[in-house]
């Protein structure tokens, strides 16, 4: 890997006018992927659901629909909007009283549930709708073009208003987020790191990946808008930890060998590499999991995301070496004290107050896990948008004035006859919360012939071989109660039709939920067994897996049981996404200690002082990296009135911080456990080669532990202690003629003391 170090130092001017140049197809990319904004287009194709809408697209030539509420208006106005309507392209039909009123039908031969339906005081609703899907461009047009038409004289719901206005707030958003989460972290690293120049250059190169992430997106033709707003914070969040890696190497090699800067990031780059690979698979795994999902928004934002930590890791060892050598003189001009302090202190009260901690673990285990697995989900996005959004105004003028909630649709033959689609109406109606049934039964009743319909209503209902009906109903979608009524709408419907499908925003919702509930389970079980073995094969070791998945599942079930607690309720998507990447992100946190107690043992130290060497090592690393991840994504959640990215980025921002105390204050604990264990079914902790007389009796009983030629390990940037002694410390022994090791050399252990 030296090798490749060179060849990136040597051509580090030509690879930055490389980075630079493919910032430009990036960006052009960038603009070019389309934004999909309507999460249940991401259900699985086989289900009913999605094949009714299908045909409701391809047979009827119907893809969304809204219900645009009129209020205080005369009727005259209210044909005028209508006739405006129907000239906005992409407008198929309107659907109003007057429709059926031109063909001399007395308002009292309406059947009088439709009526009181479509109609509530001096306000009254009709139906628009649209030649393409819901969430098209050409919709949201049209609805954009609607509002301009009607102005403040009507509310206009459904599913295609509510991603109109999702698009129009998260273009405004998205900016603001980066923005947001660049300057955080900004903040964080020139307060921790050494340099007030390096965290802009990690900015410079981190923010080069994420554009060719975001602009290498155009491939898949569109990504969704949860993608769209989280890829950048996201990636700059779990790639901050390559960034600072590849630093920390750099200035150990440097100070090494001062005069070579070029040599000094030969070695860092190489050393680099192998140990950010290493760490990377993790999150790539994490993110991959998400592929598995049925629900394939999974796999969008698994790609996306697992494409943009490879392009980080990549521009971590080529564009990154090139910014810091380019720079360097600044660097080194800009330098100041590192307000992290030795960790050793701290280390040691740890591990001697290790009882306390396991005791905290098992005691909050089980709350934690309860909570997290009694966590209270919602799959109705549209509720929680802000209250001053075209589309919540419209819905709660449906709620408050019709008392009415989703629109549930039902495709059935059209040879249905007359007595059987009666009956099949009647039995709707019975079912509770159905408000009315829109069909061409049920407008002409057994007095109207149908001839006297007319044909703009009929070919709305009737299509080829199938007949459309449209059910009003009291409920929201993504209730329990609309999911009972679904389920009893659907014995009804396939009591006379075997092949009918009940279809609309809250069955697919419904399906959803089954779904949703599903890939929770199997992206757990994928991301764990994955990590499970990355670990495995990186740490040589049968139980250390075991452990690291353990506490990083505890910070889990804590940072996700907190909301049942709390009484919140979370977007389905969330759970899954934050368990996930947080599993993924966070337990390098967990690898770095352990790799360096590994390395500890290796060198012939005592569990004691290998596990304190470990977590003395590990701590600043571990804050510096939660800390960076925490600025990237808790700014986010404060400012976003998006709930689905604020949530995440709250679980996210809190899970980091959950994850840090886990692995500071309950890993090494189970690790003074289960030493024995741990040895016994790993390889690569014992160096009988650096064992010199084993385990003897001392003449006071004890037994005592004599180690020989203990190799320097390199002392971390944080270590502080090591590399520049205080004029107090006592002089070295170096009687042996040999290196001295400030944390070990042969010294007497005697088993239940503390050191």
């Amino acid at each position: 890997m030296e090798a490749f170090g060179k060849k990136v130092v040597q051509l580090r001017f030509v690879i930055l006018a490389v980075a630079l140049l493919l910032l430009i197809p990036s960006i052009i990319g960038y603009n070019s992927t389309r934004i999909n904004y309507d999460v249940l287009t991401y259900l699985p194709d086989s289900i009913d659901t999605i094949k009714g809408q299908n045909i409701l697209e391809n047979k009827f030539g119907t893809g969304g629909f809204s219900l645009v509420i009129f209020e205080g208006m005369s009727d005259q106005d209210i044909a005028k909007t209508e006739a405006k309507f129907k000239q906005i392209d992409h407008v198929k039909n309107v659907i109003w009283y007057d429709d059926v009123a031109d063909l001399t039908i007395p308002k009292e031969m309406i059947p009088s549930d439709i009526y009181k339906a479509f109609n509530s005081g001096d306000a009254t609703m009709m139906a628009v709708f649209f030649d393409t899907s819901t969430s098209s461009d050409e919709t949201m047009n049209a609805i954009t073009k609607m509002r301009r038409v009607a102005r403040n004289q009507c509310y206009i719901s459904g599913s295609s208003a509510m991603v109109t206005d999702l698009k129009n707030l998260a273009e405004q958003e998205e900016p603001i987020y980066v923005g947001i989460a660049v300057l955080l972290s900004l903040i964080t690293m020139m307060i921790f790191m050494d340099s007030y120049i390096v965290p802009l250059i990690f900015l410079a190169n981190i923010g080069i990946a994420i554009i060719w992430n975001l602009g290498s997106n155009i491939f898949f033709g569109e990504i969704s808008f949860i993608t769209q707003c989280l890829a950048a914070v996201l990636q700059l969040a779990v790639t901050m930890d390559y960034s600072i890696f590849l630093w920390h190497s750099y200035e150990e090699q440097i100070s090494l060998n001062p005069s070579d800067p070029k040599a000094a990031m030969a070695k860092a780059i190489a050393a680099t590499i192998t140990s950010v690979t290493g760490s990377s698979i993790t999150t790539v795994a994490g993110f991959i999991a998400m592929c598995f999902m049925t629900f394939r928004l999974g796999l969008d934002l698994g790609i996306v995301m697992a494409k943009g930590v490879i392009l980080g890791v990549i521009s971590c060892v080529t564009v990154l070496p090139a910014l810091i050598l380019i720079f360097r003189r600044l660097i080194e001009k800009t330098r100041h004290r590192n307000v992290l302090p030795d960790m050793h202190t701290l280390a040691h009260k740890i591990i001697d107050h290790r009882a306390v901690f396991i005791i905290i673990f098992i005691v909050l285990w089980f709350p934690a896990s309860y909570g997290y697995n009694h966590l209270q989900t919602y799959y109705d996005m549209g509720a929680r948008l802000p209250k001053n959004l075209g589309y919540t105004m419209a819905r709660e003028k449906m709620d408050k004035e019709f008392n009415t909630g989703a629109t549930h649709m039902i495709l059935a033959k059209k040879n249905l006859s007359t007595r059987d689609a009666h009956d099949m109406i009647d039995g709707i109606k019975d079912v509770k919360g159905v408000k009315a049934v829109l069909s061409m039964d049920s407008v002409v009743g057994a007095m109207v012939p149908k001839e006297m319909i007319p044909d703009s209503i009929k070919n709305q209902l009737q299509s080829g071989k199938y007949q459309l009906m449209i059910i009003t109903n009291k409920y929201q979608t993504g209730t329990p109660a609309v999911n009972r009524q679904i389920s009893q709408i659907n014995k009804v419907v396939k009591r006379y039709d075997k092949s009918a499908m009940v279809i609309g925003e809250a069955p697919m919702t419904k399906d959803l939920v089954t779904i949703a509930n599903h890939d929770f389970d199997v992206v757990n079980a994928v991301s764990i067994a994955m990590i499970f073995v990355i670990i495995a094969l990186v740490l040589q070791s049968i139980t250390l897996p075991i452990i690291l998945v353990a506490v990083i599942e505890f910070a889990i079930f804590i940072n996700l049981g907190i909301p049942f607690y709390t009484g919140t309720s979370l977007f389905f998507i969330a759970s899954i996404c934050v368990s996930t990447i947080q599993l993924g992100a966070t337990v390098d946190y967990a690898i770095l200690m352990t790799t360096r107690y590994k390395t500890e043992r290796y060198g012939g130290k005592n569990k004691h002082d290998a596990i304190e060497t470990a977590l003395a090592f590990a701590i600043p690393s571990v804050i510096v990296s939660a800390a960076s991840f925490f600025a990237a994504t808790f700014g986010v959640a404060l400012y976003s009135n998006i709930d689905i990215i604020s949530s995440i980025c709250t679980l996210l921002a809190r899970g980091a911080l959950i994850s840090m105390l886990s692995v500071i204050f309950i890993l090494p604990s189970l690790l003074m456990i289960f030493d024995g264990v741990i040895i016994k079914t790993s390889r690569g902790f014992i160096n009988k080669e650096k064992v010199g007389l084993g385990m003897r009796k001392a003449d006071d009983g004890h037994e005592t532990q004599v180690f020989s030629e203990i190799e320097t390990l390199p002392s971390h940037p944080f270590d502080q202690d090591a590399a520049n002694p205080t004029p107090t410390d006592p002089e070295p022994d170096d009687s042996s003629g040999g290196p001295h090791d400030p944390d070990d050399d042969t010294r007497i252990f005697i088993p239940g003391s503390s050191k």
